[in-house]
């Protein structure tokens, strides 16, 4: 599927905008401001495994309950109201930020089935328009979609992504307005009249595959709680009832259906976080039966690639965590004595994916925290392998749907280098240039320091970090700082351009990027070895990359601020307790911090498929050890740092609850004067604000309370 969720904005302000010495500005205190909101309480008493918890704000999940709302809007005044001063911040941060934007700007095209297909975004506009052109690309430009249009008189709007059917005339979309990336409509357009179908599917998944006979279409479709579990069979233009052609029963599964790249067969993948399954059926045969292709095993996970003349198989298991390719014969692949080993196992080279051409394989290997791409030519087995001299970098294939191609296209980035896209020819293994993000306002990557430094975590495995700051600046404790991770899920914390954070770092921030275990950063057992019971060493880690820069000079604990999101939301509420003293401002957006409660709730979003990552509480053992770290059961009368959580009143997947939960809570129990907030986005979910300039605004707002709680006004 095509994806139209915007990638991160990349630019930065020139250096003349800022002081590297930012000014310093008086810090109110709570006492300077009127009084915050207070929730009441409404004791709920549980038991579990023989132990009690009183929960006092249980009743904020129910957003039907006006005095929910009531509260929540109460909160978002008072965030304002205490925020006032800092508009005229606000304001020029959000300046710096959109000026560091291309208004007027357009993909690299991409060539698919016979046309080019590309987006643009004009001046002013908040969405992208999406095209493609035929056979040239000084072809007239035919407009699929203008988001823009789409999104007029929505509070939130998102595009999640469109298949064009193989003769190229009809587009099946998925997209929403409710800024949750859980639940879709399925419409279809008619590209040769630009008109929309009838046909209308109210509630998906977002994974869908057109069959071949440009008729059919498969879909998922989630539960109540948004576990993708079934996969339905439409035809366009049909009254009849659409199919069910597959159902994963089992609740730690979720199921996905899509197209192989060679467009001969149609798949659906079933997966947990430990094992997985995959079902197929030839894509001109659309009303025939789906095969399993390989038994599901228990912590095996497997994921095949089509090839006319084999299957490639990436193939994970308890010896060979970091994952092996096999190459199987189109008959008989059943009898594992007909498995080659083409790429074998390597505990210090986690293999993140294969993308397949007719005579080519990209693999992309993770290396020491690092991506490199590796060329395989099919045939002869040679391979070259695109390296990159910087210390920190990423590098990423970004999809080539033509399967006949030579050539694959690639983006790099680093902490100082705005993303490039590159078309690697696989003939003549060179790179050709084809587009850098500009910066409007102006950048200059050689004013700016990347670093890797390497904190001693509490079991003595060493943690990298991935740093950035103006040259120059003097390691003397002084320096204000941000410090991100996320560290969950095995996803990498890896160190791309990221232009709004040059807004801090032009006044003198230090930026640091802590690669903590719970992520794969170091390979899949560095993931293993911060989830279930492992998992407080996801937080130890983080406060030991913190207590590394407060000893070699970075910051300090006056200075030093951390942020987090979701899963890195619960990461900074979990270390905020253990180590209040440790940080001056926390940052928690749309956090996960009510663990042990939401992991209880089956009837939640994410929740049972869940239990291999936190563990089920329903077990004595996974309970007693979440509630080690879970944010808001170890919340202590005490100090706290400056704190603004966010939420996002339609979020499915952390409820809006949680924040507001933890904002009430941390209120009644704090004995010092610094400030704590509770912002809500009343019109999104997860991802925040949906347009490309009311994220900056959101941005804009999260980084003055970071200015004004550290005493910089400018």
């Amino acid at each position: 599927m095509k994806n139209l969720i915007p990638s991160t904005l990349v630019v930065c302000l020139a250096l003349g905008a800022c002081k590297t010495t930012p000014e310093q500005t008086k810090v109110l205190t709570q006492a300077e401001y009127p009084a915050a909101p207070v929730a009441a309480k409404k004791p709920q008493t549980f038991t579990n495994h023989g132990y009690q918890r009183v929960d006092d704000y249980y009743w904020l999940k129910d957003k039907t309950n006006p005095e929910t709302i009531a509260y929540i809007k109460a909160e978002n005044a008072y965030a304002d109201t205490v925020m006032a001063s800092t508009k005229a911040l606000q304001k020029t941060l959000f300046d710096e930020m959109k000026g560091r934007i291309k208004e007027e700007d357009q993909s690299v095209p991409s060539f698919d089935n016979g046309y080019y297909y590309y987006s643009r975004v004009g001046k002013g506009q908040q969405y992208s328009v999406h095209c493609r052109k035929k056979g040239s690309l000084d072809a007239a430009e035919e407009v699929i979609f203008d988001e823009n249009k789409m999104a007029e008189g929505k509070g939130a709007f998102i595009m999640g992504g469109y298949e064009v059917s193989d003769n190229n005339n009809i587009a099946a979309y998925v997209s929403n307005t409710t800024g949750s990336y859980a639940e879709f409509e399925l419409r279809f357009r008619d590209l040769q009249t630009g008109k929309e179908l009838p046909d209308v599917i109210s509630r998906m998944g977002g994974s869908l595959a057109w069959a071949a006979d440009n008729q059919t279409v498969f879909y998922s479709v989630p539960n109540a709680a948004l576990r993708s579990h079934k996969i339905y069979k439409h035809v366009v233009g049909s009254k009849a009832k659409d199919e069910l052609v597959y159902e994963e029963k089992d609740e730690l599964f979720n199921c996905y259906v899509g197209r192989s790249k060679t467009k001969r067969i149609i798949a659906i993948q079933s997966g947990s976080f430990t094992s997985s399954d995959t079902r197929i059926l030839p894509a001109d045969q659309p009303n025939g039966k789906f095969t399993l292709f390989l038994p599901r095993q228990k912590d095996v996970e497997y994921n095949i690639t089509d090839h006319p003349a084999h299957y490639y198989v990436s193939w994970k298991d308890p010896q060979n965590k970091n994952q092996k390719i096999y190459e199987l014969p189109k008959e008989g692949y059943e009898n594992r004595s007909t498995w080659k080993e083409i790429v074998a196992h390597d505990p210090k080279a986690k293999i993140e994916g294969i993308d397949i051409f007719e005579k080519y394989m990209i693999i992309t290997k993770r290396i020491n925290g690092l991506l490199e791409m590796q060329v395989r030519e099919l045939t002869t087995g040679n391979s070259k392998t695109i390296s990159f001299p910087e210390p920190v970098y990423t590098a990423y294939p970004m999809g080539t749907p033509d399967f006949t191609s030579t050539k694959f296209r690639y983006a790099y980035t680093s902490l100082n280098r705005p993303t490039t896209t590159y078309d690697y020819d696989m003939l003549t293994n060179s790179s050709t240039k084809l587009k850098e993000r500009e910066v409007p306002s102006g950048f200059n990557p050689d004013d700016y320091e990347v670093k890797r430094l390497w904190a001693t975590a509490k079991d003595g495995v060493k943690v990298p970090m991935a740093v950035v700051h103006k040259k120059g600046i003097t390691l003397d404790g002084t320096n204000p700082s941000l410090l991100y991770s996320y560290g969950s899920y095995g996803y990498s914390s890896d160190a791309g351009f990221n232009a709004n954070i040059f807004s801090l770092v032009n006044r003198g921030f230090v930026y640091v990027i802590a690669q903590i275990r719970g992520g794969s950063d170091l390979g899949e057992q560095w993931y293993e070895d911060g989830k279930l019971q492992k998992k407080m060493n996801t937080f130890t880690d983080f406060i030991a990359c913190a207590e590394h820069l407060v000893k070699e000079k970075y910051t300090s604990p006056e200075k030093l601020a951390i942020n987090g999101g979701s899963a890195g939301g619960l990461l900074v509420g979990a270390v905020t307790n253990l180590r209040p003293d440790l940080f001056k401002v926390v940052v928690a957006e749309v956090p996960f911090v009510d663990v042990i409660n939401t992991m209880l709730d089956p009837n939640l979003p994410l929740t049972t498929q869940e239990y291999e990552q936190w563990g089920n509480p329903n077990v004595k053992a996974d309970y007693d050890y979440i509630m080690t770290y879970s944010p808001y059961d170890n919340l202590k009368k005490g100090n706290c740092p400056n704190i603004l959580a966010t939420g996002g009143l339609n979020d499915s997947q952390v409820g809006f609850h949680e924040p507001a939960k933890w904002v009430a809570k941390i209120r009644t129990l704090k004995t010092d004067q610094n400030v704590v907030l509770l912002k809500t986005n009343m019109d999104s979910g997860h991802g925040g604000s949906t347009g490309r300039f009311d994220y900056l605004k959101d941005e804009a707002f999260n980084y003055a309370f970071i200015l004004s709680r550290l005493g910089i006004g400018k």
